[in-house]
């Protein structure tokens, strides 16, 4: 049994300009974002070129967006170029936005910790080893790389 789409009502301009008056989004995903709405892939390619041509889809911008959100969220810099790829967003615009990088992820990562954790996470290396490996778990489940996670939680480098 195969499901039949219906004929969209608008065009892919128009649905394109809503999506994005909406939500920035990258190409890719806006452009897979009407494919699955059921506009011909050259209504998509259209649409996406006049949207980029008004600058209302542009990657870098988006790229930027996802990176700002990311560290509000309490993310590492590995989790945000996880979120990027899986939005679409190109390699190269997503080394380009950790290139020459001055946030300092090493105190991001104690202050998510702290903020978790209260500040009891001075005293992580006295604690038992299993609290000690939950709190490394949340910290790399946040994408934070091990150096950032030993420095937030205070622990020798012979746990990790």
């Amino acid at each position: 049994m195969t499901i039949k789409r219906k004929t969209p009502t608008i065009s892919a301009k128009e649905a394109a300009v809503r999506y994005l008056s909406r939500s920035d989004h990258a190409e890719q995903a806006l452009r897979q974002k009407l494919l699955q709405r059921g506009y011909a892939e050259q209504d998509a390619d259209e649409a996406i070129a006049y949207c980029q041509d008004y600058n209302w889809l542009d990657d870098a911008r988006y790229a930027a967006t996802v990176r700002r959100n990311g560290i509000a969220k309490g993310w590492g810099a590995l989790r945000i170029q996880q979120e990027m790829t899986q939005k679409g967003v190109h390699e190269w615009l997503i080394r380009q936005q950790f290139e020459d990088d001055t946030f300092d992820w090493f105190e991001h990562a104690r202050a998510v910790a702290v903020r978790k954790f209260g500040e009891s996470v001075a005293e992580t290396a006295s604690m038992p080893q299993k609290e000690q490996a939950r709190r490394c778990r949340f910290l790399q489940s946040r994408g934070f790389e091990f150096e950032q996670i030993q420095y937030a939680l205070n622990i020798e480098d012979d746990y990790l």
